[in-house]
């Protein structure tokens, strides 16, 4: 029986759907339109995601601070080292979200989560190498910071168990960035979630049943199920979406990480050094300034957490765009983050301009601190609103990987403006107001660097 010459078609196997909820990489490039609800479904669970560790933190404090004053200060000494470690190698985040944006931009879905595995590896082999040299070096460390002998010991002691959870906040870290990269900010919320609700809950039994100790057990559990939430996820989306490579170490990916993430890492000590010399400044004023400066601070700190998760948006939209070789949609999607974000600097400092009157009474009563805090507050005001830009272009030159370029203008707006602004704040006796125009300063000389280098053009070209 003669065959037919016609050819038996074998059913087409389903594309491949990619899990997120903006315009994906098969789009043409440019052709999408980023709207504010696009930018906002990014930055609303980063910004809960960012929100949540200084928000247990407090919950954490207070727990411990019933135990007394010899407990508290141990949880501030062990705190301070964790916080300088892990601030250091945020390049794990941001870097991790530069390479994976531009490659999902490019279509290329599989090497961007392949960059996320290569992070993690990098995350472990950094995590484990702290975790045992600060494990080993704590006592020298705490005796350091904590001249009283029962202090040190409480704080060695929470270290020792608190080591433990640094690798498993470093694959946070690489979580973070690389889901990021491809556009997903939800699971990071829910993994985050996940963690700080049992670690809320277990702190409060654990401290009153171990002391201070069961402060760092609650921390070791809550980090352990975020990281393994990041993991089970790599490996889910690797077995989906993934190719043949190997999950070994592949030097070609690190090392250009690792290269980013040294210019990132001075980035970061650049600030370091920006707000503990304001710290040893306002030491220097007396209680009032340096509880002023306090508040003034940790006030900064918690709105910058909005304008950040905003620059968080921008990081993922504008990597994917430039992955997508189109320059175009790059600059669209900057000058939608920056006028997104401006708005939201209005905001806030339209609400710190009505609330100058009682927002500084929720955290002192004392009448110096509030007189101190009223001199410096519309310096605060103006900080947000300058911050706003920066934080935007921040954003927009870290999803095009400039990161060279932002390593130098900050390390410059240290060391040309707040630092002599600041000290010599100190030394004509201009006070708290001095102290935060110095700080001031070193905001505008960032803004006037990101400005030029966005108007540059050359941002588009790293």
């Amino acid at each position: 029986m003669r065959k037919s010459g016609r050819r038996l078609r074998t059913p087409a196997r389903p594309a491949r759907r990619i899990p997120t909820a903006v315009p994906s990489p098969e789009n043409s490039p440019g052709q999408e339109r980023i709207s504010s609800l696009t930018i906002l479904s990014l930055a609303w669970p980063a910004l809960l995601v960012l929100a949540a560790t200084p928000l247990y933190l407090l919950w954490d404090t207070a727990v411990v601070g019933r135990l007394g004053a010899t407990q508290l200060a141990a949880l501030a000494a062990g705190a301070t080292v964790l916080s300088t470690v892990t601030t250091q190698l945020t390049f794990l985040s941001y870097g991790t979200t530069a390479r994976s944006a531009r490659l999902y931009g490019a279509g290329r879905l599989a090497d961007a989560i392949y960059e996320g595995i290569q992070a993690t590896w990098v995350a472990i082999a950094v995590g484990s190498t702290l975790a045992v040299t600060i494990f080993a070096a704590c006592p020298i460390i705490m005796r350091a910071l904590a001249p009283d002998p029962e202090v040190a010991q409480l704080a060695t002691s929470w270290m020792h168990i608190t080591c433990l959870s640094i690798v498993p906040a470093l694959v946070v870290m690489a979580g973070n960035g690389w889901l990021r990269g491809v556009a997903n900010t939800r699971l990071p919320l829910l993994f985050t979630l996940a963690g700080v609700i049992p670690m809320a809950i277990t702190v409060p039994w654990a401290v009153h049943r171990f002391g201070v100790v069961g402060s760092a057990l609650a921390n070791v559990l809550g980090e352990s199920i975020v990281a393994a939430c990041f993991l089970a996820t790599a490996v889910l989306w690797w077995r989906r979406f993934g190719d043949a490579r190997p999950w070994r170490p592949d030097w070609s990916v690190i090392r250009p990480q690792l290269a980013m993430g040294k210019d990132l890492i001075v980035r970061s000590l650049s600030f370091q050094v920006a707000f503990l010399s304001a710290a040893a400044v306002a030491g220097r004023m007396g209680s009032g300034a340096l509880g002023a400066h306090q508040v003034l601070l940790q006030l900064w700190n918690f709105l910058t957490l909005v304008l950040d998760s905003v620059a968080i948006a921008a990081q993922a939209l504008v990597g994917a765009a430039l992955g997508r070789k189109s320059r175009a949609a790059a600059e669209a999607v900057a000058y939608r983050v920056i006028r997104f974000s401006v708005l939201a600097g209005l905001l806030i400092a339209a609400a710190l301009a009505a609330g100058s009157g009682f927002i500084p009474q929720l955290f002192t009563t004392d009448e110096v601190v509030l007189g101190r805090i009223g001199q410096a507050w519309w310096l605060l005001v103006v900080m947000v609103l300058i911050g706003s830009v920066v934080f935007a272009l921040d954003g927009v030159l870290l999803g095009a990987s400039d990161v060279r370029f932002l390593r130098t203008a900050t390390v410059l707006s240290v060391v040309v403006g707040f630092i002599p602004l600041g000290w010599l704040s100190l030394a004509l006796g201009w006070g708290l107001p001095g102290l935060w125009c110095g700080l001031l300063l070193f905001l505008v000389l960032r803004c006037g660097a990101v400005v030029w280098r966005f108007r540059s053009g050359r941002w588009a070209e790293s």
